[in-house]
């Protein structure tokens, strides 16, 4: 048997491991909703590439203006665009790209050094990381169309300059994983989060109010920033144009001296997940009793409630509870709009532009129904083999839908109710047929997607899990959907309202929203028994999607 193994190289173990994702991507189309799943990532990718190919033009003409007028050092600040998008944006959507799971590939006969490239491959895998490279050349053609004898020289400081960047986000993604994977860290990071949005609403009354005294302080610090990569691209660029080949070599060099360093710290940190390292939270070593007598004589809030739908509420909670990134998206509209709101620019903005609370308060409103409506349609994200219990206890799927839309309406109405409290105290409140056309839609839009949104839960379910980041990304179709849905019921909305300026009838539009909202609720209420019959057939589909 021993003169039968043969010793197969790195090349050959990339092209087999590529191979295999080849035929289990061919496999998964096989499935009719995974085809559908499919059409709707070509759709998505259609949007991304848009604005991708819109930055491209952008980036080409101004380092064609920059090198044509002489500027060349210039360059550094398209670079720096490139380099904090390349590192903040898969922290700030983090999962929404490809994710190296170690845990799958190590069960294969894979060398660690193949293990390692297969890993910096799914870096450039990354959307952040395609876009970014599409710039980079961008940039290449943008500074050889104004001077063709530069090209070889970005051509060398732009390959080292994406090594850089793509060790540093597989360090960062990484290491942030393996931080996030306990209960306790999860919860300082978070922790921290809430304290820089909070500090973030004082940054623009002191910009406006240290100003001055500011200015000299940056043009100090802006020196420092000259031994970063970002800057030593525009140097070295620069350098060559000048005929300075030493200073050249020397931001060369330092370039590749930050890619080693950070592959090599890197390289460890993949050594540590090919050895078999895991990240789960330590079970709690015993139970604490619970008193059964006083929870029995406790007040239940949702005793009112049918006791099937209070239980999944309760577990609804708990899940959010335990869940820091749905807990973060949570925070970060109210955040936003307080951060917003709390600048006295806006205030002078809308004061001397003559825009009135009339038009910015809807505007505002559909913008943060906008972001919480979303996870709504992936409902069972994070039931995992939990989902089984659905249809073995004794409730119908019309109580899991009531219980999970209650516990989203409840948090829809909390947020905004803040958002709307800061925003009378802080711009004004607009007027009484504004303001309550403006609640009246509200119900109308949120009712109006419940529906939509647990049919895609129940056709388009995607598996989430706890404390990761790489690897969480929502089914193509059901984002799709969802932004089709709040597209369409946007456009009623603002049509009813632009009814009501046109007709100069100030009432008309909450008139209006209030029988579309009425109209909304009967629809929600008819399709929980439909929903409920469709979840039946669609139960092997989603168990096998959520179990896996």
């Amino acid at each position: 048997m021993a003169d039968l193994a043969q010793q197969v190289g790195i090349p050959r173990q990339i092209l087999l491991i590529a191979g295999l994702r080849w035929r289990m991507l061919h496999n998964y189309l096989r499935r009719k909703q995974n085809r559908l799943d499919l059409i709707g990532l070509l759709i998505v990718g259609l949007v991304a590439g848009a604005f991708v190919i819109g930055v491209c033009f952008a980036l080409f003409r101004g380092a064609y203006d920059f090198v044509s007028s002489g500027k060349v050092t210039w360059l550094s600040l398209l670079f720096w665009g490139i380099f904090l998008w390349w590192q903040l944006l898969p922290i700030m959507v983090a999962g929404f790209g490809a994710s190296f799971d170690f845990r799958e590939v190590r069960r294969f006969p894979l060398s660690f050094a193949g293990f390692y490239i297969i890993g910096l491959a799914y870096g450039l895998a990354d959307f952040t990381g395609v876009a970014a490279v599409c710039w980079i050349i961008a940039v290449a053609f943008g500074v050889a169309a104004a001077s063709a004898a530069l090209l070889p020289v970005l051509l060398l400081m732009a390959v080292l300059f994406i090594a850089f960047n793509v060790a540093l986000e597989r360090l960062v993604g990484s290491w942030m994983e393996r931080l996030l994977a306990g209960r306790r860290t999860r919860e300082l990071f978070f922790a921290g989060f809430i304290l820089v949005m909070v500090l973030l609403q004082f940054l623009g009354p002191l910009l406006n109010r240290y100003e001055n005294s500011a200015e000299p302080w940056l043009m100090r610090a802006l020196p420092y920033l000259s031994y970063f990569p970002a800057s030593l691209v525009g140097k070295g660029i620069g350098a060559v144009a000048a005929g300075n080949s030493s200073a050249f070599a020397v931001a060369a060099a330092g370039i590749a001296g930050y890619a080693a360093l950070f592959g090599l710290l890197l390289w460890m940190r993949f050594a540590a997940q090919y050895r078999g390292e895991e990240l789960s939270e330590t079970p709690m070593p015993a139970k604490i009793a619970r008193n059964a007598e006083g929870a029995a004589t406790g007040v239940d809030g949702l005793s009112l409630l049918s006791p099937r739908v209070a239980a999944v509420i309760r577990k609804e909670a708990r899940y959010l509870l335990r869940n820091g990134f749905a807990a973060m998206l949570l925070l970060l509209p109210p955040g936003l709009v307080f951060t917003l709101i709390s600048q006295s620019s806006l205030v002078h903005f809308m004061g001397t532009k003559g825009i009135s609370p009339e038009l910015f308060f809807p505007g505002l409103v559909a913008y943060i129904v906008l972001i919480l409506m979303t996870p709504a349609y992936n409902s069972f994200a994070y039931e995992s083999a939990g989902v089984q219990t659905y249809f073995t206890a004794p409730l119908r799927f019309r109580d899991v839908f009531l219980g999970k839309n209650f516990v989203q309406v409840c948090l829809i109405a909390i947020e905004l109710a803040l958002c709307i409290a800061a925003f009378c105290y802080r711009v004004g409140a607009p007027p009484a047929p504004i303001f309550l056309a403006t609640l009246a839609a509200v119900v109308f839009t949120v009712v109006g997607q419940l529906s939509i949104a647990n049919w895609s839960s129940l056709s388009f379910p995607r598996k989430l899990e706890f404390g990761k980041i790489h690897g969480q990304r929502q089914s193509r179709m059901a984002v799709l959907i969802a932004f089709a849905a709040q597209i369409l019921l946007f456009a009623i909305s603002s049509l009813v309202l632009g009814l009501g300026r046109w007709t100069g009838d100030r009432w008309l539009p909450a008139k209006a929203f209030m029988l579309l909202a009425a109209a909304a609720m009967g629809g929600y209420f008819a399709s929980l028994d439909a929903l409920t019959s469709y979840a039946e057939k669609k139960k092997e589909k989603l168990i096998e999607a959520l179990c896996r």
